[in-house]
Parts: C-alpha cells; sequence; structure tokens
C-alpha cells in the first residue's frame, strides 16, 4: 500500500484543483486503495468540506509526494560517522538517493524543501537508508551541508504547522459549539425558521454602509427615499420574519420567499436603488434631514414644494407625517409637518426674508372619494374649480394664520381628529383618504409660495376595486387612479413634459401649481413595513416608487463582503429588470364576460348615459385617456373602462345632488306661492278661475323639475348597476419581473 501511495499518509498536507480551477492546500484524512484514491478536507468560509481525488490528480500537482524509484545499495564505502549523525536529523519521509548533477541541485533543493513543508513532525517512516557507493569526501561534505540546511528548515516548519493545527483546532471547536447553540435555538414552532436561516446567512455575506448624519445632502429636482419600520408588537407575536435588508445609503432588498415545483422552499432576493434608503433605526429627524429640509427653502425663493408619505397602512406614512405615537397619542412634535413649520419660521427671521414681510398661513385638507372636506372646519365639503386663468381654486378652503410651531401644531391635532379611516383587506384601520397639509407664504395677499406636505392614502386599498361593498369598491378605484395620476404628474415634473395631465383626479388637480413652473420640486418617502406577510404590499410600494423615477440597478450596488466567497454576488443577487413592473394592480376582464356584456346592452346604455348627461367628453375624460395611453403596461384597456365609468358616477352625482337642491329651493318657492294662493281663499269675493289657473301652473312646473329629476335619478341607479356588474368582472392581475 505504501509503494502505491508514495510519500502520502493520513495528515500531510498536499494541493488539490478545484471544479473551478482553483487551487489550494488540503489534508488528507483517508487512503483508498482500492480504487486509487484519497479523500482530503479544507476549512472554507469557516466550514469543512472535503471530496475524493484520485492519485494521478494528485500526483501531477504535487510530484514530490510521488513514489521514487529505489536505487540498489552497495555495503562498499559506508557513510562516515559525521554524516550518519547528520542524517538521523533528516526527516524519515525522505528517502536519501545519489547526489545528482550539480546544474540540478537547485531544483531538488527546493522539492525537497515542498516535501518537507507538507509533513507533520508526528508522522516519520522507516530510518533513512544509507547512501549509495562511491561518495568523494567533498561530495559526502556538501551532502551533510544540505542536510543541516534541510534539517533546520524542517524545524522552523515544524513550529508553523504546530501553530496552524492549534488554530484548527481551536477554531473546530468554536464551530461546533455554534452549531450546537444554533441547534438550541431552533423554535419547533417557527414554521419558517429555514427563510428566517437563509436570510440570516445572506446578510452575513454583506458589507453594510447604512446611511448616516454624516453624508452630503444631494440636491434633486425630485427625490424618491424609502423608509422601512421595525417589527411592531403584533408582528413579533406571531413570529413574523423581518425579509427588508438595507445594506447600503440607497439600496434596498427584499428577501421574497418562494416555493418550487417539488416543495423546496429559496429566497428571491429583489433588489432596488433610490436616493435614500433609512432602515429601521433612522429617525424622523434623519428622515426630514434628507427630504423635506431641502424643500424649506424652495418656498422663500417663489416656488412650490411637495413632500409625499406613500405605502401600505401601518407602514408609518402618519407616523412619518404627523409624529411619534405613543399608544392611540401621537406626539405631533416629531413630525414632518411640525418640523417643517419649525424651520419655516427660522428662516422668517435671517435677514435676506425677514425684510419680505412674509405671512404665513397654513390650511388642512382631506380628499376621499374624489371630493374634498376641509378638516379645519367641521369637515365642510368643498368644490374644485377652475377660475378664468385656468387656476384651480377650492372654493371654501379656510386659511388659518400661524405665527409659531405651537400654533401648526394645534392646527395638525385637531384635522387628525376629523380624518377619514376605516377597515380594507390588509389592515383593520386604515387611512382611506389623502391628507393634506399645506403652509402658504403670503406677501401683501399674494402667494410667495407654497409647501404641501401629503399623507396618502394606504395603497392596499387600490385593490379593493373588487369588494362586494360600493363604497369600498370607488374608494379603491379613486385611490388606484389618483396615485396612477401622481405618478405620471411627477415623472412629467421630471422630464418637462408640455403636458401635465393633472385633471385625471382630484388629488392632482388640487395639487396643479405643484408640478407646474420652473421652481417646483418634489419628494415622495415610500414607507414599506418589514414582515414577511407584507412581502407582496411592500414589492408593490417599492416598484411604485422605482417607476417615479427609473432607477437603473446593477450587481455592483450591492455592497458584498469580501470575505463572502467567489460568485455569491451572482448566485445570490440576481439581477431584475424593472422597466415592466406594474406600480399598482392592474385588473382585467373576463373576455367572454366581457362579450356577454356588450350583447346584453351594457355599453350602449352607457353611451344612453353619456348622450343624457353630457358627460361623454370633459377636461378629465381627455386627460385620464391620455394618462391611461402613457402607461399601457399598467392600464389594461378594460381599467381604464373601469375607471371612466367611476369618474361618470362621480359627475353624475354631482349632478342629482346639485339638481336636487335646486329642486328643494324651487319647492320652497312653490310653497311660498301656493301658500298666497291659500290666504287669497280665505276672501269673500276671490277669483275662483285666477286661483285655478295659478294652481295649475305651480303643479305644472313642479310636475316638470321632479319628472326631470326622477329620470335623473333612474339614470343614475342603472349606472349604478353597471358599475356593480362590472365590478363582478374584474380580476386582480398579479404583477411580474421579467
Amino acid at each position: 500500500m505504501a509503494g502505491i501511495f508514495g510519500k502520502i499518509f493520513v495528515g500531510i498536507y498536499v494541493e488539490i484543483k478545484r471544479s473551478d480551477g482553483r487551487i489550494h492546500q488540503a489534508m488528507v484524512t483517508s487512503l483508498h486503495e482500492d480504487n486509487d484514491s484519497v479523500t482530503v478536507e479544507w476549512i472554507e468560509n469557516g466550514d469543512t468540506k472535503g471530496k475524493e481525488i484520485d492519485l494521478e490528480s494528485i500526483f501531477a500537482l504535487n510530484p514530490d509526494v510521488a513514489p521514487d524509484e529505489e536505487i540498489p545499495q552497495s555495503p562498499e564505502a559506508p557513510l562516515p560517522p559525521s554524516n550518519v549523525a547528520k542524517t538521523s536529523k533528516v526527516p524519515k519521509t525522505r528517502r536519501i538517493t545519489a547526489i545528482p548533477k550539480p546544474e540540478n541541485a537547485p531544483r531538488e533543493n527546493r522539492a525537497a524543501a515542498v516535501g518537507t513543508t507538507r509533513a507533520r513532525p508526528s508522522q516519520h517512516s522507516q530510518a533513512a537508508e544509507p547512501p549509495p557507493p562511491a561518495i568523494t569526501p567533498q561530495a559526502a561534505l556538501n551532502q551533510a551541508l544540505l542536510q543541516q540546511q534541510n534539517a533546520r528548515r524542517k524545524s522552523n516548519c515544524v513550529k508553523e504547522v504546530e501553530k496552524l493545527q492549534e488554530k484548527r483546532e481551536k477554531r473546530r471547536l468554536q464551530q461546533q459549539e455554534l452549531r450546537e447553540k444554533r441547534a438550541q435555538e431552533v423554535d419547533v414552532n417557527l414554521p419558517n425558521y429555514e427563510i428566517m436561516c437563509m436570510i440570516r446567512d445572506f446578510r452575513a455575506s454583506l458589507d453594510y454602509r447604512p446611511l448616516t448624519t454624516n453624508d452630503l445632502i444631494e440636491e434633486h429636482r425630485i427625490c424618491v427615499c424609502v423608509r422601512a419600520r421595525p417589527l411592531n408588537k403584533k408582528e413579533l407575536s406571531v413570529k413574523d420574519l423581518d425579509v427588508i435588508t438595507i445594506p447600503s445609503k440607497d439600496v434596498v432588498m427584499v428577501h421574497e420567499p418562494k416555493q418550487k415545483v417539488d416543495l423546496t422552499r429559496y429566497l428571491e432576493n429583489q433588489t432596488f436603488r433610490f436616493d435614500y434608503a433609512f432602515d429601521e433605526n433612522s429617525t424622523n429627524e434623519m428622515v426630514y434631514r434628507f427630504t423635506a429640509q431641502p424643500l424649506v427653502e424652495t418656498i422663500f425663493e417663489r416656488g412650490m414644494a411637495t413632500c409625499f408619505a406613500y405605502g401600505q397602512t401601518g407602514s408609518g406614512k402618519t407616523h412619518t407625517m404627523g409624529g411619534d405615537f405613543s399608544g392611540k397619542n401621537q406626539d405631533c412634535s416629531k413630525g414632518i409637518y411640525a418640523l417643517s413649520a419649525r424651520d419655516v419660521f427660522l428662516m422668517l427671521k435671517k435677514p435676506n426674508y425677514k425684510k419680505l414681510d412674509l405671512q404665513v398661513f397654513a390650511t388642512f385638507f382631506e380628499i376621499y372619494s374624489g371630493k374634498v372636506f376641509d378638516l379645519l372646519n367641521r369637515k365642510a365639503k368643498l368644490r374644485v374649480l377652475e377660475d378664468g386663468k385656468q387656476q384651480v381654486q377650492v372654493v371654501g378652503l379656510q386659511e388659518r394664520d400661524v405665527k409659531c410651531t405651537e400654533d401648526v401644531l394645534k392646527l395638525i391635532e385637531v384635522g387628525n381628529s376629523c380624518r377619514t379611516s376605516g377597515q380594507t383587506s390588509a389592515n383593520a384601520h386604515s387611512s382611506r383618504s389623502h391628507a393634506v397639509f399645506q403652509i402658504i407664504l403670503r406677501r401683501r395677499g399674494k402667494m410667495h409660495g407654497k409647501f404641501s406636505l401629503i399623507d396618502l392614502a394606504g395603497n392596499e386599498r387600490g385593490a379593493d376595486t373588487s369588494s362586494a361593498d360600493r363604497q369600498t369598491r370607488l374608494e379603491g378605484a379613486e385611490i388606484n387612479k389618483s396615485l396612477l395620476a401622481l405618478k405620471e404628474c411627477i415623472r412629467a415634473l421630471g422630464r418637462n413634459k408640455p403636458h401635465t395631465p393633472f385633471r385625471a383626479s382630484k388629488l392632482t388637480q388640487v395639487l396643479r401649481d405643484s408640478f407646474i413652473g420652473e421652481n417646483s420640486r418634489t419628494c415622495m418617502i415610500a414607507t414599506i413595513s418589514p414582515g414577511m406577510a407584507s412581502c407582496e404590499n411592500t414589492l408593490n410600494t417599492l416598484r411604485y416608487a422605482n417607476r417615479v423615477k427609473e432607477f437603473g440597478i446593477s450587481p455592483s450596488d450591492i455592497p458584498f463582503s469580501q470575505s463572502g466567497g467567489g460568485g455569491g454576488r451572482s448566485e445570490l443577487s440576481p439581477t431584475y429588470e424593472y422597466d415592466h413592473f406594474i406600480a399598482v394592480k392592474e385588473l382585467t376582464v373576463d373576455p367572454a364576460a366581457a362579450m356577454e356584456s356588450r350583447q346584453g346592452g351594457h355599453i350602449n346604455q352607457l353611451e344612453v348615459l353619456e348622450a343624457q348627461w353630457g358627460v361623454g367628453s370633459s377636461p378629465q375624460r381627455d386627460d385620464l385617456k391620455l394618462l391611461c395611453e402613457q402607461n399601457e403596461e399598467e392600464v389594461s384597456p378594460q381599467l381604464f373602462t373601469f375607471h371612466e365609468a367611476v369618474s361618470q358616477l362621480v359627475e353624475m352625482e354631482e349632478q342629482v345632488l346639485e339638481d336636487h337642491r335646486a329642486v328643494f329651493q324651487e319647492s320652497i318657492r312653490c310653497l311660498e306661492e301656493e301658500k298666497v294662493l291659500l290666504e287669497m281663499t280665505e276672501e269673500v269675493d276671490y277669483d275662483v278661475e285666477s286661483y285655478a289657473t295659478q294652481l295649475e301652473q305651480i303643479l305644472d312646473q313642479k310636475i316638470d323639475i321632479l319628472t326631470e329629476l326622477r329620470d335623473k335619478v333612474k339614470s343614475f341607479r342603472s349606472a349604478l348597476q353597471e358599475e356593480e356588474q362590472a365590478s363582478k368582472q374584474i380580476t386582480p392581475k398579479r404583477p411580474r419581473a421579467l
């Protein structure tokens, strides 16, 4: 067996070649005589790995351990005593052969040195063989010197090998203790323990470089950032997993759990890049420093600034904009509303702005299901109209004069207490409206600048268009349309497009002046929930934010640590294309159901309604059509038809309400006339013919206006039935990544 394996023995280190071409050392752990191979082991990334290698591959890379042909010994010329003494120190793994030619001596010395570095001090073979005959005294002296040098080299190598062996054994003990500790930490009640281990191992390969207050603030006309909150008490109680990783100041990674056909679970790591990324340790002050604070100076330079908070309900929008929560109580002083107001009043005291004699006003209103309500005036319903200069005016909106930050905090508390909220399919307490808080600077009555801070409705409500409740469907459709219009308006602002489709939704119509003009700046804060249960809504939020500015992402943007191992970058984080991601859930209609609907006269009924009500063509509908044409990948023709139907319902509802008010006022006038007629009949000689004629005229007028109102109400009810039938044919379509 020793002849087959040459100088290889258990414990020796040899060079091996990996399948990817790498060559490194490994320790021989066992010898296999039956198939002429050996088993080797090595340490890589803290784990022990091994493989079986044939002897030919070992000898090809390690010629010094290959078996040598033994030279016959001669009893003539015995070895000098001094030389025998020296050779006793030579490691017993070497054999003494004939002295080679002088020109080959250095190569033999190198080979001998390599051979000695791979041997362990505890492993020895038989005693050295006697030298061959006919050795001259000079050659014997040279040989003795070489043996002394090799012995000295061997002693140094032995020390190094012993140190390496001690470190190796210590490391193995630590790994064993760590494995035992992890085994004890396994919670059998945790169904996603395997996913948790995958995420933990992936995070161990990253080199974290989070955003800090020392980083520079970059100037952006459109700034898009993401903020992730920590797991809340409810998520911790159900042992939900944190699937969000923010390795650097502008990269967000979502570890989406997947399952193969064979039920094998794996992670799909989706990567997004934005202007800034805030992890769960970031405070409101830090978020404000990089997002809204650079916009405050804009309104003093006669500009329009806008800051949006967008995301799923419960992801931290109201916390970010309004302030920290302590139970149900909110500390408004730590929100972006109050921090912006604080900086506005600080800048008013600067000499270059103090001489302008600016006054500060504040408004607070909400947009719910396409209607505007004043939160500072007991939720009075407001009308949004365009004046002769095509400027959007919110009729009846109250502006409160504020003198300090405390005045702003009081207004915020009053408005938040009135805001509309309700239950959705994603959250038990969802913000059902867009809350708009505006800080307005006026100089001698004229507007100097305006800062709009918007807490948008929970984006999961856009998926509630298939709900059984009509009010929830209309809310979802309006939110879906307003978010799509908002995204397109921001993109038009960034690209300086000639036309901005701001009339497509009430939200963008109210904020029209914030999207038009050279001195307009916008910031969007996308808030995301870290729990695995919210993974779908989190991805929808990130895709929407990504579409606003369309950042590119490459593997080099992911900060992997240098010790993460070769090939980890491509294996752990695949690259995705986000150009075709859908920002909001696309809705499609079953073709068969659509054909039945068309044959059943539903489309014709809509056309009749359009002709009767005169709502077939309007600037709002034109902008909605333009909006859908610019987003063909996100809005299907069926979804456009559904939004059209909802828009018509809203317009018809407003007309019915206006006509009803007019009929009510007309009825009061008719009652006054009838009262006069009845008083006339109390006279003794009243004119009966005049009484009858006037009464007939009054009744004819009442019949005409009531008949007209009744017909419109019937048409409105038919439109409501149309919407309900169309909603039953709509099925949500999941966004897909190419």
